[in-house]
């Protein structure tokens, strides 16, 4: 069976990436609300933020707008998508 393994690898680096991100969403969240006021809570949750857009396409019948979209990454962003991207190297 010949399988295109560029193709499989670029959609598991999407979706290691996509719920890295979710989790590391969510790994921020729990910090911002249980970890008391103190620079290791501050070193967690401080992130930089990327943005493109907004991307607008004018067409005769239709037009569209999408944006911005952007990124904020962490340290906890960071954490998730390695934890996520162990977890599937192991896995699949």
């Amino acid at each position: 069976m010949l399988v295109d393994t560029r193709r499989r690898g670029l959609i598991r680096l999407t979706w290691t990436m996509v719920w890295g991100l979710a989790l590391g969403g969510l790994l921020t969240k729990l910090c911002e609300l249980f970890l008391p006021e103190s620079a290791a809570r501050d070193f967690l949750v401080i992130s930089v933020e990327g943005s493109i857009g907004p991307l607008s396409l004018d067409l005769v019948a239709a037009a569209f707008t999408v944006g911005p979209i952007s990124v904020t990454l962490n340290v906890l962003t960071l954490v998730g998508i390695s934890i996520v991207a162990l977890i599937v190297r192991s896995w699949i």
